[in-house]
C-alpha cells in the first residue's frame, strides 16, 4: 500500500495490506474486536453462571426485558416501513416527475428525462433464464428504456464460454431495446483482486465509462449507476422512483439509493426455513429504511456515477463490496454522505436448491457471507481514527451501531434461547434450590412468549408480500406460510448467530473468506414445506 495521500487506507481490505507495522497492528486489533466481544460475551455468561449465578440471573432477565422492548420498537418500524412501501407502490412516479419544476432539481439538468441509467448486471454461471428475467423486468419500466438506459452485462472470464454465449444471446435478443448494451469480460487472476462481484462490476463500469459515457461526453452527474444482482427483478416504477429521489435528494451526488430486497422470485418453491430466513432479511431491511440514519447499502443499490468515479469505484479485494461502498463513501467525503431509503421493493431469489439439505447448506453459506460484512468494522473504525475531518459525534454513532449490530447478530439468540438456562444448571446446589433459580426459566419463558407475539405482525406482512400463487401449489400452502414463523427460534440460531459468529471468528484469526456465489435454482425441489 502506498502512502502518497492522507486517505491511503480507502482501498484497504485486510491488515496485511498495510506496509507500516503500526497500521498493520492497529488494523489487526480492530479485526479481532468483533469476535472478541462476541466470544467474550458467550464465555462470560457461562463463567458468571458458575461463579455469580445471582448476577447472571438478573443480567439474563434484564436482557430478555430489553429484547422485549426492542422487539416492539422494531415491530413499529417494520409496520411504518411497510405502510410507506405500499404508498410508494401506488404513486404514479412518471407523473410525479413531470410535476417537478427545474428549480426543484438539486442538480443542473434540463429535464428529468436527461438522466441516464447505467445498469451493471454482473454474473458468473447463473442460468440464462435468471438473467433474462432480470432484463425483462427492466424493459417493463414506465420511463424510456430506448433513450436513457445503458445495460452492461459483466461476465467473468473464469466462467468460461457458456457465460459468454449467454451474454451474447441476451445482447442479440434485447440489444435494440436499450439505448446501449455492452458486454464486458472481467479478466481472471488480476493482481490484488479477489474473484467476486466487486471486481467484476468495477471492471464493467470502467469499460462503460471509456466506451460510452466519455465518448458521448455525458456529464457524470447526469448518470445514475445501479448495481444489480443477477436475480434482481425491478418493479415497473423502480427507475422513475429512483430518478425522483435522485433529483430531489439534499445532496444527490453524495447519496446512495437503497431499495427494499424482497426474496419473492421463487418463494413458492422455497422450503419453510428458507422462506423464514429470506423474509427475515427483508424485514430487517424494511426496519432499517425507517431509520435512515443507520442505513447502509446492501445487495442491489444505486448511486451517482460522479461519486463512483471520484472514489475509484468499488473495492476489488473484499467480499462485501455492496456495503463497503457506503463506508468508503463516508470516509472519502469526510462524513458528508448518506443512504436515501427508496421505500420501494426489488424482487430477488430466495435460496433454493434441488434438495432440502442442499438448500440448508446454501442458506448457511449465504448467511455466513452476509455475516462477513463484519470486515467493514475494522475498515470503518480505522478510517475514523485516521480521518480528523469527520465530526466526533458521527464517528461515535456509526462505531457503536456497527459494533452493537454485529455483536447482537452473533450473540443475542444464544442468550435468549440457550444461555438463559445456565444459572440454575451451573450455579451450584445452593443457588439451584433458591426461589430465583426455580422461577428464572418461567420468567424468561413469559418474556420470550410476549416477544413472540411480534411474529403475528410478521406473518401478516409476509403474507401480504407474496406474489400470486403459481399453478401447482395448493391454497393450503398459505396456512404453512403463517405457521412457518414458529421456526424463528431455530432459524435465528442456525442461520443467524452461528454463521455470524463463524464469520467474526474467521476475521479474528485472519482466516479471510473468498466470494461465494449463491447458486440460482428455480424448479420444483424436493425441499418439503
Amino acid at each position: 500500500m502506498t502512502y502518497d495521500n492522507e486517505k491511503y487506507y480507502l482501498k484497504a481490505g485486510k491488515a496485511s495490506d498495510f506496509n507500516r507495522n503500526k497500521d498493520k497492528t492497529l488494523y489487526k486489533f480492530l479485526e479481532m474486536l468483533p469476535g472478541t466481544l462476541a466470544w467474550g460475551t458467550i464465555f462470560g455468561i457461562v463463567l458468571i453462571s458458575v461463579f455469580f449465578p445471582l448476577f447472571a440471573s438478573f443480567f439474563i432477565i434484564t436482557f430478555d426485558s430489553y429484547w422485549l422492548i426492542k422487539t416492539g420498537f422494531l415491530s413499529f418500524h417494520l409496520r411504518a416501513s411497510h405502510k410507506q412501501m405500499n404508498k410508494n407502490l401506488s404513486i404514479n412516479w412518471p407523473q410525479t416527475l413531470d410535476k417537478l419544476t427545474s428549480s426543484e432539481y438539486k442538480i443542473e439538468v434540463p429535464h428529468w428525462s436527461n438522466i441516464y441509467h447505467l445498469i451493471i448486471l454482473p454474473f458468473f454461471k447463473e442460468p440464462y433464464e435468471v438473467i433474462r428475467d432480470s432484463i425483462t423486468a427492466i424493459l417493463k419500466s414506465d420511463i424510456s428504456i430506448k433513450n436513457n438506459f445503458i445495460l452492461v452485462l459483466g461476465i467473468e472470464e473464469r466462467a468460461g464460454k457458456d457465460a459468454q454465449e449467454t451474454a451474447q444471446k441476451l445482447k442479440e435478443e434485447f440489444g435494440e431495446k436499450f439505448f446501449k448494451i455492452l458486454i464486458t469480460i472481467h479478466p481472471d487472476n488480476i493482481t490484488g483482486e479477489i474473484p467476486g462481484k466487486g471486481a467484476n462490476e468495477t471492471y464493467a463500469t470502467k469499460v462503460a465509462k471509456e466506451e460510452i459515457i466519455d465518448r458521448m461526453n455525458i456529464p457524470y452527474e447526469h448518470v445514475l449507476v445501479s448495481s444489480l444482482d443477477a436475480d434482481s427483478n425491478v418493479f415497473p416504477s423502480y427507475f422513475s422512483c429512483l430518478t425522483y429521489h435522485y433529483l430531489t435528494a439534499e445532496k444527490p451526488t453524495k447519496s446512495s439509493y437503497q431499495p427494499i430486497p424482497i426474496y419473492n422470485n421463487n418463494i413458492w418453491e422455497a422450503p419453510a426455513f428458507s422462506r423464514v430466513v429470506a423474509t427475515s432479511g427483508t424485514f430487517w431491511q424494511m426496519m432499517q429504511q425507517a431509520r435512515p440514519e443507520r442505513l447502509a447499502t446492501f445487495s442491489s443499490h444505486s448511486m451517482s456515477f460522479k461519486a463512483l468515479v471520484e472514489m475509484n469505484y468499488w473495492h476489488t479485494n473484499i467480499v462485501s463490496e455492496d456495503s463497503r461502498i457506503f463506508w468508503q463513501s463516508l470516509l472519502f467525503y469526510d462524513g458528508d454522505y448518506k443512504v436515501v431509503p427508496l421505500h420501494y421493493p426489488i424482487s430477488m431469489d430466495a435460496n433454493v436448491a434441488p434438495t432440502f439439505w442442499k438448500t440448508a447448506k446454501n442458506v448457511y453459506k449465504q448467511q455466513r457471507r452476509w455475516g462477513w460484512g463484519v470486515e467493514n468494522v475494522p475498515y470503518t473504525l480505522f478510517g475514523f481514527l485516521k480521518n480528523k475531518k469527520i465530526p466526533f459525534a458521527k464517528k461515535l454513532f456509526f462505531s457503536f451501531n456497527q459494533l452493537e449490530g454485529f455483536w447482537a447478530w452473533a450473540t443475542n439468540s444464544f442468550i435468549l434461547f440457550l444461555l438463559g438456562w445456565l444459572p440454575p444448571i451451573l450455579g451450584g446446589k445452593e443457588f439451584g434450590s433458591s426461589v430465583l433459580a426455580h422461577n428464572l426459566p418461567y420468567v424468561t419463558r413469559i418474556i420470550m412468549t410476549l416477544a413472540m407475539f411480534g411474529l403475528i405482525a410478521s406473518a401478516i406482512i409476509s403474507t401480504s408480500l407474496l406474489p400470486p400463487r403459481p399453478t401447482g401449489h395448493h391454497a393450503r400452502k398459505y396456512f404453512w406460510m403463517i405457521l412457518q414463523w414458529a421456526l424463528v427460534p431455530i432459524t435465528i440460531i442456525f442461520f443467524g448467530s452461528i454463521p455470524g459468529l463463524e464469520a467474526q471468528t474467521r476475521l479474528m484469526f485472519g482466516k479471510y473468506m473468498s466470494f461465494w456465489v449463491t447458486p440460482k435454482y428455480r424448479g420444483n425441489p424436493k425441499a418439503g414445506e
